[in-house]
């Protein structure tokens, strides 16, 4: 209905023209390759996970974890495992999300905490921490935004100087980590969260002995394979890699290498093994489908120009002082319309430094904001890439993780608003 109503609008509120431009909205999207690639990802995730839990490799984690390292004890540290695989893997937020939800779920379920606590840690770690240790996709993109700025004359420097300097100023990612952190070892549960229905298992973890490397060779397959991939497609350089053909093929190679090692420790045989990877896919079509759609109304907001139209809210007599937490509004509102927080460096980062310079405000405090602002927006918006597939990883709904993420998001926004005033008060 969003992109109805957004194509109605752009076709000048006539009928036919709307459903034109819809229809052609959609082909334009299926023939983009990148997003077949991320569809692809979406549906194989389904695959990977189903026959992760079929061999037993879910098991093998459960009692290597709890019984044999008597790591995982009580519900406190149910999640503990899940928070520092999304510190540890920020080569891409996809992998970072699937990584920690796969190892969360069976603990979820077994000390009884809900799947969307567990989508709230992987969202909470995946975005944050690869705009903190921007050695990824993210890294190349600010790179190249701050480098079109020092071209243009606006700044003078290196656009790595510029880029680590403004990290520093990256509050909302640094808040995020630490109430993430307080809420799982606190066990602390607020709004809507205090009502998140309990995942129930898809099948009883016992604690029967296992092959943990049934789990473990999967996720080093798809976190290795994605660091590789990105290397190969960036011709050595990391920054410049491809993240969704990474993620494809990573995602097809680790697929043969499981029917090979399942094989191998004949775990499944091979018509079990393409069963479960079937049923895997088929319950991550609803998945893709929203995330087709989400693409969608990221266009249509982008052809509305929903960004430039906020970005003009922002004039000349803005007070110096309070621009950084004006340019943290602004992003997170244009990265929570348009769901997507790349988009949203990519208008605010032309827009941020030429207003900070004009003002004679913090450059570096400025870009900080957008970045904060970006993540921040697009950790709440129900049409994030990144907001689908952690609650796809957790194995959640999709509205449920929106609703019971958003106080704990609220919160970490609220420190960073104040530190960007605090800081544009000092620095000014």
């Amino acid at each position: 209905m969003a992109v109805l109503v957004g194509e109605f609008i752009i076709a000048d509120f006539h009928p036919l023209n709307a459903l034109i431009l819809t229809l052609e909205r959609f082909e334009s999207l299926l023939s983009e390759a990148w997003v077949l690639k991320t569809l692809a990802f979406a549906i194989m995730v389904g695959s990977v996970m189903t026959l992760i839990e079929r061999s037993g490799g879910v098991n093998s984690l459960v009692h290597e974890l709890s019984i044999k390292r008597s790591i995982v004890k009580t519900k406190r540290g149910a999640l503990i495992p899940s928070f520092i695989a999304g510190i540890i893997v920020f080569i891409e937020s996809s992998i970072t999300s699937l990584v920690a939800g796969a190892i969360g779920r069976p603990f979820c379920d077994r000390y009884g905490i809900s799947r969307a606590k567990l989508a709230f840690v992987c969202d909470s770690t995946s975005a944050p921490v690869c705009s903190l240790i921007p050695l990824n996709g993210w890294g190349a993109l600010l790179l190249g935004l701050i480098g079109g700025q020092i071209t243009a004359g606006l700044i003078a420097g290196e656009s790595a100087t510029w880029l680590v300097q403004s990290i520093a100023f990256n509050f909302y990612a640094m808040m995020a980590l630490v109430v993430t952190f307080i809420a799982v070892w606190y066990e602390i549960d607020i709004g809507p969260m205090r009502h998140a229905t309990l995942g129930a298992p898809e099948i009883e973890y016992d604690d029967a002995k296992g092959d943990i490397g049934l789990f473990l060779w999967p996720m080093v397959w798809m976190i290795g394979g994605v660091i590789l991939l990105m290397f190969v497609t960036g011709n050595g350089d990391i920054f410049k890699g491809s993240g969704s053909t990474s993620i494809f093929y990573t995602l097809l190679i680790t697929l043969v290498m499981m029917w090979g090692y399942y094989r191998l420790k004949n775990v499944l045989t091979s018509k079990e093994f393409f069963s479960a990877a079937l049923n895997g896919a088929r319950s991550m079509t609803p998945i893709a489908l929203i995330l087709l759609f989400a693409f969608a109304i990221g266009g249509v907001s982008s052809d509305m120009e929903v960004g430039q139209y906020l970005a003009s809210f922002i004039g000349d007599y803005l007070p110096s002082a309070y621009l950084a937490g004006a340019i943290f509004i602004l992003a997170a509102i244009i990265a929570f319309a348009t769901g997507t927080s790349w988009g949203t460096f990519s208008i605010m980062i032309p827009i941020a430094v030429p207003l900070a310079v004009g003002l004679d405000a913090p450059v570096a405090l400025a870009m900080g904001a957008v970045i904060s602002g970006g993540v921040f927006g697009d950790h709440c918006s129900p049409i994030s890439d990144t907001t689908i597939i952690s609650a796809m990883a957790s194995g959640c709904e999709v509205g449920e993780h929106t609703r019971t993420q958003l106080p704990y998001a609220l919160i970490s926004a609220g420190i960073a608003l104040t530190l960007f005033i605090l800081f544009g008060i000092a620095l000014t």
